[in-house]
């Protein structure tokens, strides 16, 4: 189990084995630009996917580059290049900031409120925290809950052997990841194999094999497998939103194929690609998603996925103290 996501590591050597090795380029303004451009142009994996053409971008701020006076204004410039690519997985860091597309989520409603989340009608004060994951019951003792809000908050087996064990009793579960901005793969689908019942292909991976925007490797499948001694054999709902992202999208992408599993909320954030980081002639560095992801029909998760129940949190709701979404996750699980 802890070993197949591990596959993550060879994929980086074969990228390092099968792009060809990057050109030098001076650390002067033009060649930090060209720089940034070209490792895009050649390691980016989605630029025919959004129909990007990085070729017009590039004449665009080549022509603003004149103007630049400063290493804040280049820096500004460099950015906003970056930004035409529309993706949360791609940054440009240097000492004095971080470029950074946040218009993946500040264009959708929030879809959480954790002020309600820890209110008297839901956790409250008295939870247990196991493993990262803050954990109680609702509904007088019937519906299991667990906020889970970053996967890079590492768990064990004994975490997750305690936490089920705990609400074994309940008829259903309640699986938050809303505001889970992502972490370790790994964590997702350890996770994940807890719902299922038999291992299950839940999706495909692919990576760069040449320079080419379309050179890739034959995709990879990923499959999600069953945990004997781990296993919540009951219905659960997991809640999101549109900062579920990265690796808690792939999570969800998972979970779309697990039996009894039910997606409420908002469409997740996405961030399908696994990043990876180059350094500029400067020393700045660029991150930039490096190998594709999929679910089990092949349709990229990119840009994230859609709730099997689409539901919003609305203010009247929340006014009196409740959360629209763990409302109708109540409801459904009342209803199974």
């Amino acid at each position: 189990m802890k070993n197949r996501i591990k596959l993550l590591l060879p994929f980086l050597l074969l990228l390092a084995a099968c792009v060809d090795d990057p050109v030098t380029f001076p650390n002067t303004w033009q060649g930090n630009f060209d720089a940034l451009w070209k490792t895009i142009d050649t390691r980016y994996c989605y630029l025919d996917y959004k129909q990007v053409n990085w070729d017009s971008i590039h004449v665009v701020y080549q022509n603003r580059l004149s103007s630049v006076s400063n290493e804040y204004e280049f820096f500004n410039l460099m950015g906003n290049m970056l930004k035409e690519l529309k993706d949360g997985h791609v940054n440009l860091y240097s000492d004095f900031d971080i470029s950074r597309y946040w218009n993946w989520f500040q264009d959708y409603p929030s879809n959480f409120r954790e002020d309600l989340l820890y209110s008297p009608q839901y956790l409250g004060s008295n939870y247990r925290i196991s493993g990262g994951m803050r954990y109680g019951k609702l509904q007088a003792g019937t519906i299991g809950y667990i906020y889970y809000g970053d996967f890079t908050a590492t768990f064990s087996y004994e975490n997750l052997k305690y936490l089920f064990n705990d609400l074994s009793d309940c008829k259903g579960l309640i699986l938050d990841v809303r505001n889970n901005g992502g972490g370790y793969l790994t964590s997702a689908e350890t996770l994940a194999s807890c719902f299922f019942d038999k291992k299950t292909l839940t999706g495909y991976l692919a990576h760069k094999t040449g320079d080419g925007h379309d050179s890739f490797s034959k995709p990879i499948a990923l499959y999600t497998d069953k945990t004997d001694s781990l296993h919540w054999s009951k219905p659960v709902v997991v809640l999101t939103n549109r900062l579920s992202f990265s690796a808690t999208n792939a999570f969800v992408s998972r979970m779309k194929y697990a039996p009894r599993a039910v997606i409420v909320g908002d469409r997740t954030g996405g961030g399908g690609g696994l990043p990876l980081s180059n350094e500029l002639p400067n020393g700045w560095l660029v991150r930039f998603s490096a190998c594709p992801m999929f679910d089990a029909s092949m349709h990229h998760i990119e840009w994230g996925l859609d709730p099997d129940v689409k539901v919003d949190m609305t203010a009247a709701d929340a006014n009196n103290g409740y959360d629209t979404i763990i409302e109708r996750a109540i409801a459904l699980l009342n209803g199974f």
